[in-house]
């Protein structure tokens, strides 16, 4: 979920990028490897533009998969904290609350999320790789983790995550089995597909790309936060806080 809660004063509801204000980017860099001079980014590697037209494929072709609307999901990166291949992958940030809904109440505060929009657009996810360490995962494990990230989210697109039944909502009661069902669909994408350069890129590691295209580079958003929006009257929060009769 969105990030700790923090004054309203000080943090926008709203982010909004545009041609005016662009999505920031950053430099993405390998060991071994430093960022070439300032005005060299127009002709590096676009990882969250490559990304982003990969998930659509993968959206087009993956019956499971087809609900995923990727003009209203936002591709980053985070850097990776140390060079080690295990840790953090990926990670899809809601943008909405359970079922969607733009505000949740806790106590007599309504909360909300604070409002991605890219041109025009609002955005209902943030999709995050951590770079280089994603890279640097085999073929086949990158892919997985695709598959895994668009899968968290929620059927009907509306913001939320997919929730399993039981204790295990987001992984259901077996992760190992959740990447395994991943790791067919995976499969399924790759038998026969028309169009491998769709997924090329993969194949690489994140030093290959650097040298192949002169650098790699990719959008950097600050993780959106759970912001008070206003309180909510004593007799509905005593309401929410017992439930539904």
């Amino acid at each position: 979920m969105p990030g700790t809660r923090h004054s309203a004063r000080t943090l926008p509801l709203e982010l909004r990028w545009d041609d005016r204000r662009p999505l920031p980017a950053r430099w993405v860099v390998p060991d071994g490897v430093r960022p070439p001079a300032p005005g060299r980014a127009g002709a590096a590697f676009d990882f969250s533009a490559r990304m982003t037209a990969l998930c659509a494929d993968v959206a087009a072709r993956c019956e499971e998969l087809r609900h995923v609307h990727m003009p209203r999901v936002l591709v980053s990166f985070t850097p990776s904290r140390n060079r080690s291949r295990y840790g953090l992958q990926a990670r899809v940030t809601p943008l909405r609350f359970r079922d969607g809904a733009l505000t949740r109440s806790h106590g007599p505060t309504d909360y909300q999320v604070q409002r991605f929009f890219v041109d025009g657009r609002e955005m209902l996810y943030v999709l995050t790789f951590c770079l280089p360490r994603f890279l640097d995962q085999t073929f086949r494990e990158k892919l997985i983790t695709v598959f895994h990230e668009l899968y968290h989210m929620a059927p009907s697109f509306n913001g939320d995550l997919r929730r399993h039944p039981g204790r295990y909502a987001v992984h259901s009661h077996s992760k190992d089995r959740y990447d395994e069902r991943m790791g067919e669909l995976v499969d399924d994408y790759l038998a026969d597909h028309p169009a491998p350069a769709a997924f090329a890129f993969l194949r690489a590691g994140a030093r290959e790309l650097w040298e192949a295209h002169g650098g790699i580079v990719g959008a950097v958003v600050p993780r959106p936060k759970l912001l008070p929006v206003g309180a909510v009257p004593r007799q509905a929060a005593a309401r929410n806080r017992k439930g539904p009769k």
